[in-house]
């Protein structure tokens, strides 16, 4: 089903978001149970991706690219996770691995890296999180301590989405431990670097298909040259990662409301009670014309905010997270209000919406969950009005 408004989307943006529908269709849409029910990461269509160029739709040409952008891979997350949250969330983390390299990296670095997830060739990941370290991103012990050439990185990442798969992982760890978070450096490691191993697989509400494992550093030796940036520049790297990436949780948002939402539509059109079909009723239309409304109202700031990024514009932290907290709190909304218009039937696993359902909470918590987000927000709406009150 096509969204109303067109978004004045270019000849191929509309052919990307056709592209990845037909194989959101055909390939993931008849699996997805399956995948979710034995959480199988889904290598076949992570192939399929692949080969259709869609890894690298937002690295620029030079390093084996479509020189695409933040909306671009908006467009292919929201149409993967109308189908399946697990397969898009399995195809974004590599580019939440990819965007330290984008933001921080020396061109060497890019050279050597990017070209290999841009192919789909490997995939990557981000090693941030903690046991001791969630929303606080300061609290990180993994110590990366430099002898010679080499730094010797020892810790446990924990949570880390395709952290069982990746080849290529940004990992961020202390170089200087008395200035606490201040310290932190970001890397590049490999996996097969001496002292690399992944530790448990993680047994989890949704994305159940998706790769959730710890990755574990025992002495890993990294070469000196593959330090992002400098030292003490780790959590930068991190804030700015996350400012360009949570439009990405936010379209996986959108995408998994609008295949709850077609599917209720459908049911509602077919379901017939009392001699009528339920979509006659005004308890039920309503419901779906707020599913409707929401779902276009994230939408579009989500593409908006993705477009003010693409633009250059420095200062947009506070509106890339306003993304995810509405996308992501109308997911779970519609997702409900989705299972409650099929009833007890959208309670079953014979059908998919609570499924979505599942996959959808967790958009709510992952890349900074949305009281955090809200923090961000507010600091920023607050720093603006001190700012105006000095002029």
């Amino acid at each position: 089903m096509k969204t109303i408004i067109d978004y004045f989307l270019t000849e191929e943006q509309k052919e990307i978001k056709e592209l990845v529908r037909r194989i959101a269709e055909e390939q993931i849409v008849p699996v997805r149970a399956e995948l979710d029910e034995k959480e199988e990461f889904p290598w076949e269509i992570i192939k399929i991706l692949a080969e259709a160029g869609l890894f690298g739709i937002y690295i620029p040409e030079e390093y084996g690219g479509f020189g695409g952008g933040i909306f671009e891979l908006a467009l292919v997350t929201e149409e993967l996770s109308r189908a399946c949250g697990a397969v898009a969330v399995s195809y974004a983390a590599s580019g939440l691995g990819a965007y330290p390299i984008l933001i921080m990296g020396n061109e060497e670095q890019k050279k050597k890296y990017l070209p290999q997830i841009a192919s789909g060739e490997k995939l990557a990941a981000f090693c941030l999180t903690e046991s001791s370290a969630g929303s606080d991103v300061f609290g990180i012990r993994t110590t990366a301590v430099r002898k010679g050439d080499y730094y010797y990185i020892n810790g446990t990442k924990q949570w880390i989405t395709n952290g069982g798969v990746a080849e290529i992982f940004t990992v961020i760890a202390l170089t200087d431990k008395k200035r606490g978070g201040r310290g932190a450096t970001a890397f590049i490691v490999e996996k097969d670097f001496p002292g690399v191993r992944v530790g448990k697989k993680e047994k989890k509400l949704g994305i159940r298909a998706s790769s959730t494992t710890e990755v574990i550093f025992e002495d890993c030796k990294v070469p000196a040259e593959n330090v992002l940036g400098r030292e003490g520049l780790g959590i930068i790297a991190v804030l700015k990662t996350f400012d360009y990436t949570r439009p990405g949780v936010a379209a996986q948002a959108v995408g998994i409301a609008q295949g709850a939402y077609e599917y209720a539509l459908q049911y509602a059109h077919q379901r017939r009670q009392f001699g009528k079909p339920i979509s006659s009723f005004q308890a039920v239309s309503h419901m779906l014309a707020d599913m409707a409304t929401q779902i276009e109202a994230a939408r579009s700031l989500v593409y908006n905010v993705a477009k003010i990024i693409d633009s250059g514009e420095k200062k947009f932290s506070h509106y890339s997270a306003m993304t995810k907290v509405l996308a992501s709190d109308v997911a779970m909304k519609v997702t409900t209000d989705a299972i409650q218009v099929l009833g007890g039937y959208g309670y079953m696993k014979d059908y998919p919406l609570e499924k979505m359902f599942r996959d959808a909470k967790i958009t709510q918590i992952y890349e900074g969950t949305n009281q955090i987000q809200r923090n961000v927000i507010a600091a920023e709406l607050i720093k603006m009005v001190v700012q105006q009150g000095k002029k």
